[in-house]
């Protein structure tokens, strides 16, 4: 699970061109130059989704196509759909990553929603929109698993 999770991450960094921060000694939580490293990760991040939305959206004007065959127009729904479902969630990702620029510019970005403390550059370089610690997160999950089994 580790490997994956830094796979991702190491992803979302070269997504946007940065390598992981490498934090100095004394250096303000939030600081300056922590602001433009996440602010760098979130544009790049919102651009690459806008492009995938754009490329499906030419994908599907390209290749709507009125098959004679019931299983070839089948097949092209359940394409169409997989894909139309798989960007209503980058849609609704952009939108957090929107929420999230807005906190950096109002200076709330990096602590917890819930308790008020640091969230920490390693868990924001692999989860940049995040808004909870990861023991708020914690509780969190457990409480919803409580509610739902």
């Amino acid at each position: 699970m580790a490997a994956a999770q830094a796979k991702k991450t190491l992803g979302i960094l070269a997504l946007a061109g940065v390598q992981p921060y490498k934090e100095k000694r004394g250096e303000e939580y939030m600081g300056q130059p922590q602001v433009d490293h996440f602010t760098t990760i979130l544009d790049a991040w919102r651009t690459q989704l806008r492009i995938e939305v754009e490329r499906t959206v030419d994908h599907m004007k390209d290749e709507a196509s009125n098959f004679p065959d019931p299983v070839d127009r089948a097949a092209q729904e359940e394409e169409f759909s997989i894909e139309l479902r798989t960007r209503d969630r980058e849609r609704r990702l952009i939108k957090k990553i929107e929420k999230t620029l807005v906190k950096i510019e109002s200076e709330d970005f990096g602590f917890c929603d819930s308790c008020g403390i640091e969230i920490g550059i390693r868990r924001l370089e692999a989860r940049p929109t995040a808004d909870l610690c990861i023991d708020c997160k914690t509780l969190a999950e457990i409480k919803e698993k409580q509610n739902i089994g």
